[in-house]
């Protein structure tokens, strides 16, 4: 199945928004699609070959779920190369525009549960989230 690409450019320096994308302290803030959603934990051994896993969660606690897997390569500043717990492939492209604005490009392989629309919509919709998040701190 082909991939999905969603992204969007943030207006501060490349290296703000490389430690807000993998820092716990700053995941749980906005790894989530909507205000009825959050993360309420987030652990990462951000290394090659290390484990991340993102709890995500409604607030009233009626349904959750782990967003995990594998960091399968580090390019500092450039890319991350994932692969989630259910085998699915997740890049995530740092591109520096210039000294105050970067790009994020994420590419993920769909599930098949879900449409292809759905799938990014709710992508772009926790990214739009990262980026208010960035640039409000």
């Amino acid at each position: 199945m082909e991939p999905i690409t969603v992204n969007i450019t943030i207006l501060k320096p490349i290296e703000k928004v490389w430690d807000f994308f993998y820092q716990p302290k700053h995941i749980v803030k906005w790894n989530f699609t909507t205000t009825n959603w959050h993360c309420p934990k987030a652990v990462i051994d951000f290394r090659e070959g290390g484990r991340f896993d993102y709890r995500l969660e409604y607030k009233d606690k009626s349904f959750g779920y782990h967003f995990s897997g594998i960091i399968d390569e580090i390019r500092p500043l450039e890319y991350v190369r994932t692969v989630l717990d259910d085998g699915r492939k997740v890049e995530v492209y740092f591109k520096k525009l210039d000294e105050n604005a970067t790009e994020i490009i994420e590419v993920f392989e769909p599930e098949v549960q879900y449409s292809r629309e759905m799938q990014r919509t709710g992508w772009y919709a926790i990214l739009d989230r990262f980026h208010k998040y960035v640039e409000n701190h």
